[in-house]
């Protein structure tokens, strides 16, 4: 048992589910200044801030493609490490050491007397393939600024989709699985204590799902998780009566509407521009933020804020670059002028300068207007005539591609993966939708990490091929865990 945590690796499996309540009860309180009892910046002479989050991943494949029936489930990183020969893999070490660098650096810095900020999205995957390699000692670097009061105020972390599934391209009942598996694998990792202060929830690949329906399932299955905020896409939402986005700098009320008209409400908190790690890895967020000042917003004069996101260990400027540039910024960095908070530090002191929730302008989804405008009733099928009839007219009308960047779909043309993945969803949930379902039974353990796993983005990222048998592979062993084979 980790301290105050939940039951740890059973076996060869990671802690994804079977101790709801107690995530729960930890997930659904809410508290005022979980960030600023640490926080010590002069607020009213700030002239701006910036935050960073360090997006953190690798995917669970088969150990083997010669026999993919037979092999064993490993972390790509594992792989990576043992077969350094192929392709770009020699980077494995350096991966390894950008997975516990956060420690040394934060650790370094306030010893010598500064302030240093960032927030870390690790997926589930990566969590469990490093307790699978071993690798306890980038754990232990980890738990060293995420379990000790000494720097609660210097490290966020955010939650996300358990094995990073692109949520448009996720079945709806399996959205909040996700969710809470991550909740559930963090804690036993970190300790239910580390688990109450994650506020802000980072979507895997950026997406924002566009489809009325899904997006409403997705906002809910937040709030009832317990997230306050939400990060988004600048391009991915547009304002509430159907305009262009133009206020990236300051919080906005995400308003998400099903074809029944019922409404599910979160805080946003914006990345600007598109996916490119030398805003991170170079500390863009950092610069810009000198070039912004205090804005009017609901009467108040409000503090911008820039936010940024990015691989943490992809690419040579975030291997490479980033270390210095981080030092370098935050030896400059102080408590007044520009300066440097993590997201739900930031939302709070908004709070505490009278910017209430309610206030915050409303956006929605980009295209979501065009939806609305078609819609010709409240019912369950409202979104889905609308959309038809929207296509009617538009065939390049798209609902999949509101992520990193708009040249991403995650639906159209993986119908090779994409249908057993649903095959598999509906099969488990018809077996185990029920209020009694016992989640410590080891075939729905089994079963549902067979399920997440699948709906790894990672399987269509990389396109038809190797990657998408890894992905019907793994729905195979599920649907013989449900002894459907």
């Amino acid at each position: 048992m980790t301290q105050g945590g939940v039951d740890d690796v059973i076996k060869d499996m990671p802690s994804i589910c079977g101790n709801e309540d107690k995530i729960k009860e930890v997930t659904s309180r809410t508290e005022d200044k979980l960030y600023m009892q640490y926080s010590h910046l002069a607020i009213d002479q700030v002239q701006s801030a910036f935050g960073i989050a360090l997006h953190m991943h690798q995917p669970t494949i088969p150990a083997s493609s010669e026999d993919l029936a037979a092999a064993d489930l490993i972390s790509n990183l594992q792989f990576m490490m043992e077969h350094q020969d192929m392709g770009d893999n020699h980077n494995a070490p350096v991966f390894l050491w950008c997975y516990s660098r956060m420690s040394d650096f934060v650790r370094e810095l306030r010893e010598s007397g500064k302030d240093p900020r960032a927030m870390l999205d690790y997926s589930g995957n990566l969590l469990w393939g490093l307790q699978q390699m071993g690798e306890h000692g980038v754990i232990d670097d980890l738990k060293k600024i995420t379990c000790d009061e000494t720097y609660h105020g210097n490290i966020e972390w955010l939650g996300t989709m358990w094995s990073h599934a692109v949520v448009s391209s996720t079945p709806i009942p399996d959205i909040k699985l996700h969710i809470r598996a991550w909740q559930e694998h963090f804690a036993s990792v970190f300790g239910l204590e580390a688990l109450r202060r994650v506020k802000g929830f980072s979507p895997p690949e950026m997406h924002l799902p566009i489809h009325p329906d899904v997006c409403h399932a997705y906002v809910k299955a937040l709030n009832e998780c317990g997230y306050e905020w939400l990060m988004v896409q600048e391009h991915t939402i547009e304002n509430a009566n159907g305009s262009a986005f133009e206020r990236p700098y300051v919080p906005h009320r995400l308003v998400a509407k099903n074809s029944l008209g019922d409404v599910a409400e979160t805080t946003v908190l914006v990345k600007t521009k598109g996916s490119d790690t030398k805003l991170v890895g170079q500390m863009q967020p950092y610069y810009e933020a000198q070039t912004r000042d205090r804005e009017a917003y609901d009467g108040k004069d409000v503090v911008p804020y820039v936010l940024q996101i990015a691989d943490g260990e992809n690419g040579g400027v975030m291997m490479n670059e980033f270390p210095d540039a981080y030092k370098k910024v935050f030896h400059e960095v102080g408590r007044q002028g520009v300066v440097a908070m993590n997201g739900s530090e930031y939302l709070e002191y908004m709070k505490t300068s009278g910017l209430d929730r309610r206030a915050l302008s409303a956006v929605q989804p980009i295209s979501q207007h065009k939806i609305w405008e078609a819609i010709d009733g409240d019912d369950p099928s409202a979104a889905d005539r609308a959309i038809e009839n929207i296509r009617e007219k538009d065939p390049a009308f798209n609902l999949d591609m509101a992520s990193w960047t708009n040249d991403k779909n995650w639906v159209e043309g993986y119908g090779e993966v994409l249908d057993p993945i649903r095959q598999l969803s509906a099969t488990f949930h018809q077996r185990f939708d029920d209020t009694h379902v016992d989640q410590n039974d080891p075939v729905y353990k089994e079963a549902l990490l067979y399920l997440l796993l699948s709906q790894t983005s990672c399987f269509r990222y990389w396109g038809s091929g190797l990657w998408t048998d890894y992905a019907k592979e793994i729905c195979r062993r599920g649907m013989k865990c449900l002894g459907q084979l």
